[in-house]
């Protein structure tokens, strides 16, 4: 099985340098864009899902760069 390096919404992008660093605030930032690029509201419960059952911090970041491009 190969794994994809491009992020499922590729064409998002969200800056987390110089922002908060709250994962809560890093969702929110995301959960913004995937909006204003049009993500479907099941595309959105399914990022929360997956970020809020991260067993990390580090974790919770990675799953984040599977779903936008981040700087």
């Amino acid at each position: 099985m190969t794994t994809s390096n491009v992020p499922r919404f590729a064409q998002v992008k969200v800056q987390l340098s110089g922002e908060d660093g709250n994962v809560f605030a890093i969702m929110g930032r995301v959960i913004r864009a995937l909006r204003k690029d049009g993500a479907t509201q099941s595309d959105i419960d399914e990022f929360v899902a997956e970020v809020t059952h991260a067993g990390s911090y580090d974790e919770a970041l990675c799953i984040v760069m599977q779903w936008v491009n981040v700087s």
